[in-house]
C-alpha cells in the first residue's frame, strides 16, 4: 500500500501544526467463535454480560462527560445516553433469545440504529459515529479485549483515525494534541466542533490519511485543508510564521472596527456556560449566540423555568456587563427531544424544528421565555437591555410578529430574529419590522439556499459560503437593516474567515460572531481594511458567477497581509 505524500479534505479553521502522526487503535473484530449459535441455556448469563458491558461503557462515557469541558461534555452525556437507552438493550435482548452471542447481538442491535440514524440524514447521520464508538467499548469489553482509542500521547501529536468518537476525544490529553485528522465526519460533527471550541486544527474527510505511517511527522494545514507527510522547510516555516502571528493578534482585546473606525462588534459563539465562563478577558465583546439546546438534549423531561432560571442567570452573570445573544431552542428534526417527539417526518431537515416547536409543543417556548425573562429581570436595570433573545428557523414576519409579543410579555427587551431560510432572507425588511434585530446563520441559510445537506462532505462545493445566491441573501438582509437602522448580525463559522468578514462588512453586517479562537484574526484584518474597501470587496465578490471567482475576487481587493484562505 503506497503512502500518500498529501492528503486533502475539509479544513476547520486557519491555524496550522506539524508534529508526528498517531493512529487511533482500531475497532475490536468479532472471532469465528463468538460467532457460533448460542446454547439457549447460555442466552441469561450472555444478555447479563452484554447489559454489563453496556452499563459500564454508560458510566464510563458519563463520568469522563463530567469532567470534560464544555461542547465535549455535553456530546459525552449524549452518547452516554445512547448506551444506556432501553430501545437498545431491548433490541440485544432479541438478538440473544434469536440465538445470538453477545458480543453479535450487541454489534448487530447497534448496527440496526446505525441504520435508522443514517437513513433520516443531517444530524441523526452524524451521530451515528457516537454509536460506533457505544459499539466498539461494549464489544471489546465482552471480548476482554483492550479498548479501542489511544492509550497516551507522550508529547505534541497529530491524531490520526478514520473517525473520532466522543469517547475517542475524551481520552486525549488535549494539551498534548497538535492537530486533529480524520477520514470521515463532517464540518459540523464533534470532532469540528471541539476543535474550534479549542482552537485545534483539524482537517475532516481527509481520504487516505490513515495510510500514513504512524510516527510520521506530518503538517495539518486547516486554511487549506491538507495534511502533508514529511513535509519541506518552506511549508513548516510558514505554519510556524503562522501559529506565532496568531499568538501575537491574540493579545489584541481592542472593540472591532474597521481601518477608519466603522465598529463591527465582534462577538463569541458558545454552547454551555462553561464556555462563556473560559472566555475570560478574551478578544471576544459579548456573545453573539449562546445555543442553548443543551439544556433539552439530553432530558427525559422539559426542565421547568424553576431549573432554567438559575443556568441563565449564571451565563448572563459570566459575560460581565457585555452582549449577549440567546438563541431560543433550536430543536426538533435532526435534534430530537425525548419529551417532544415528532410524527415521523419524511424531511425532517424541513419539518418541526426550531420555533416551529410551538406548533406541537407551546409550552416549551413559553417556559424558557418565563426563565431568561426572570434572569434578566433579576440583573440590575441599566444591564437588562444587553440581553438579546431570537428565534431560529423563522420563516415569515408573522412568526417573527408572534414570538416578539410573547418575549416582551416576558420582559424581554430586545427581540431578534435568525434568518436562516431564504423566505426570511426575502422578506427581511418585514421581519425587521417585528423584531430589533437579526442574526444571520450563514450554515443552514446555505444548506436551504443551495438544496444541499450541511452535514456531509460530498456537497461542500455547494455549501462554500461564498456561493454567490448566497451572498445575495446576506447581502439583501444587510441592506434591510440598514433601512430599517437596526442590527443585522452574521453568527455562522463563515464569518470566522477574515476575508468574509470584509465582505460581511461591505455588505452592512453590523456585528460578526465565531468561536472564539477566529476573533483575533478577524479583528486584524478589519483593522487594516478600510469601510469603503470592504465594500468594493463586497462588490466584487457579489458579482462573480462562481464560489470559486467570488473568494478570487475578493482576494484580488485584500492586503494579502492580513487574509488566509479559511476552511469552516
Amino acid at each position: 500500500m503506497n503512502q500518500p505524500r498529501t492528503v486533502s479534505g475539509l479544513g476547520v479553521g486557519r491555524s496550522g501544526a506539524v508534529a508526528p502522526l498517531v493512529l487511533v487503535r482500531s475497532a475490536p473484530v468479532i472471532p469465528p467463535e463468538a460467532r457460533r449459535p448460542l446454547d439457549p441455556s447460555d442466552a441469561p448469563a450472555a444478555l447479563a454480560l452484554a447489559r454489563r458491558a453496556l452499563a459500564e461503557v454508560a458510566a464510563d462515557l458519563a463520568e469522563r462527560a463530567a469532567a470534560a469541558p464544555g461542547a465535549l461534555g455535553d456530546v459525552l452525556r449524549s452518547t452516554s445516553g445512547m448506551a444506556a437507552d432501553p430501545e437498545l438493550a431491548d433490541r440485544v435482548r432479541d438478538r440473544i433469545e434469536d440465538g445470538q452471542g453477545p458480543a453479535v447481538a450487541v454489534d448487530g442491535a447497534i448496527a440496526e440504529i446505525m441504520a435508522l440514524l443514517t437513513a433520516a440524514g443531517g444530524l441523526f447521520a452524524e451521530r451515528s459515529t457516537d454509536l460506533t464508538s457505544v459499539r466498539d467499548h461494549a464489544v471489546a469489553r465482552i471480548l476482554g479485549l483492550p479498548a479501542p482509542g489511544l492509550s497516551g500521547l507522550r508529547g505534541p501529536s497529530v491524531v490520526c483515525a478514520v473517525d473520532l468518537s466522543p469517547a475517542d476525544t475524551a481520552s486525549l490529553d488535549l494539551t498534548k494534541v497538535a492537530a486533529l485528522v480524520t477520514e470521515s465526519g463532517g464540518p459540523t460533527g464533534h470532532t469540528a466542533i471541539i476543535a474550534r471550541q479549542l482552537g485545534i486544527p483539524c482537517v475532516v474527510r481527509a481520504t487516505g490519511a490513515t495510510r500514513i505511517p504512524e510516527g510520521t511527522v506530518v503538517a495539518v494545514d486547516a486554511a487549506n485543508g491538507t495534511v502533508t507527510a514529511d513535509p519541506g522547510p518552506a511549508l513548516v516555516d510558514s505554519l510556524r510564521a503562522r501559529a506565532e502571528s496568531e499568538r501575537g493578534l491574540a493579545e489584541d482585546t481592542s472593540p472591532g472596527a474597521t481601518e477608519d473606525g466603522r465598529p463591527v462588534a465582534l462577538l463569541a459563539n458558545v454552547g454551555t456556560v462553561h464556555d462563556i465562563e473560559r472566555l475570560g478577558p478574551s478578544a471576544a465583546e459579548g456573545v453573539g449566540l449562546f445555543r442553548t439546546e443543551v439544556l433539552f438534549l439530553d432530558a427525559v423531561r422539559a426542565p421547568s423555568r424553576e431549573e432554567q432560571t438559575p443556568v441563565y442567570a449564571r451565563a448572563f452573570a459570566a459575560v460581565k456587563g457585555a452582549r449577549t445573544v440567546v438563541r431560543t431552542l433550536d430543536a426538533g428534526a435532526d435534534k430530537p427531544l425525548a419529551f417532544a417527539a415528532q410524527e415521523d417526518e419524511e424531511n425532517p431537515a424541513l419539518g418541526v424544528r426550531g420555533y416551529r416547536l410551538v406548533r406541537t409543543v407551546p409550552d416549551l417556548l413559553e417556559e424558557q421565555l418565563a426563565a431568561l425573562g426572570g434572569a434578566t429581570r433579576a440583573l440590575p436595570p441599566a444591564e437588562r437591555a444587553r440581553i438579546w433573545v431570537m428565534a431560529p428557523m423563522i420563516s415569515t414576519a408573522d412568526e417573527a410578529r408572534t414570538f416578539a409579543r410573547l418575549a416582551r410579555a416576558h420582559g424581554i427587551r430586545t427581540v431578534g430574529a435568525m434568518i436562516e431560510v431564504p423566505a426570511a432572507a426575502l422578506r427581511a425588511a418585514s421581519i425587521l419590522a417585528e423584531v430589533d434585530f437579526v442574526s444571520v446563520g450563514t450554515n443552514d441559510l446555505a444548506q436551504y439556499t443551495m438544496a444541499a445537506d450541511r452535514t456531509g462532505g460530498d456537497l461542500a462545493d455547494l455549501l462554500d459560503p461564498w456561493q454567490p445566491a448566497v451572498l445575495d441573501l446576506v447581502a439583501a438582509t444587510a441592506r434591510a437593516g440598514e433601512r430599517a437602522r437596526k442590527p443585522v448580525g452574521v453568527c455562522g463559522e463563515s464569518a470566522a474567515d477574515p476575508l468574509m468578514a470584509l465582505a460581511l462588512t461591505g455588505m452592512g453586517v453590523t456585528s460578526l460572531s465565531m468561536s472564539a479562537p477566529a476573533l483575533p484574526a478577524v479583528r486584524h484584518a478589519l483593522r487594516h481594511h478600510s469601510l469603503a474597501r470592504c465594500r468594493a470587496i463586497a462588490e466584487a465578490a457579489s458579482a462573480a458567477p462562481t464560489a470559486v471567482e467570488a473568494r478570487r475576487a475578493a482576494l484580488a481587493l485584500a492586503d494579502a497581509r492580513f487574509t488566509v484562505p479559511v476552511a469552516v
